[in-house]
């Protein structure tokens, strides 16, 4: 049986599901787009960035890999240059991950709403929602981690889907069940290690793991 997690201030119902999902290499597989960006970024710049490097180590804040690159004191102007650039060069370029549309379908037909909640800036994460089709109930952007919880409890998520050990702490901060894809630059022993609850495969996994998650719910609730 499925461990459900340690209650929060939200109050948590089989009849009220919220699931979030973070964005990058869990529901969008971003590395061509963001390889595209970097290059692009390079260019316009003259300074050299590996983007071959860049596109293995995605999750975290844009400013976290851009000071590997630039002095520090530069980095807020090259983001917001970057964040400037990355519709042109990045959006057409990402594809959506395997099961990912059926996975927010999924949730949907559970009766629940689906929430996006990353690290990426907000309105290049709509963009990207926009391009492939999948139609999130809400969009939250620009927080990391042990941040995303605020927006997690806020929007009364009692599951948060994410590849990086980052997504399992924001999950783990939440009191959410932390459901780990290994699709991303986490492997499946990194991320349970860092206290996932569960780990799947990907994302095509998910419908039928959140259907055993409902049952052990409702047998929760009822005992």
């Amino acid at each position: 049986m499925v461990h459900m997690p340690i209650a929060s201030t939200t109050p948590r119902s089989p009849h009220l599901l919220t699931v979030g999902f973070d964005l990058d290499m869990t529901l969008i597989d971003s590395r061509p787009g963001i390889h595209a960006c970097y290059q692009a970024l390079a260019e316009r710049t003259g300074t050299y960035i590996d983007c071959d490097l860049t596109i293995t180590r995605l999750g975290p804040p844009l400013a976290e890999e851009l000071i590997n690159w630039f002095p520090a004191d530069q980095v807020p102007a090259v983001a917001d240059l970057y964040r400037e650039m990355y519709p042109v060069h990045a959006i057409t370029g990402t594809l959506a991950m395997p099961g990912a549309r059926e996975a927010v379908a999924a949730v949907r037909a559970a009766g629940g709403r689906a929430v996006v909640v990353t690290a990426k800036w907000e309105p290049n994460a709509k963009l990207h929602l926009d391009h492939l089709g999948i139609d999130a109930d809400a969009v939250v952007g620009n927080l990391w981690a042990e941040q995303k919880a605020q927006a997690l409890r806020e929007h009364g998520a009692s599951v948060y889907v994410g590849d990086h050990t980052g997504d399992v702490r924001g999950a783990r901060t939440a009191d959410a069940y932390s459901v780990a894809v290994a699709t991303g630059p986490c492997d499946a022993a990194e991320l349970r290690a860092a206290g996932a609850d569960v780990v799947l495969a990907d994302l095509t996994e998910f419908p039928a793991w959140l259907s055993d998650y409902r049952g052990d719910y409702r047998e929760a609730v009822r005992a």
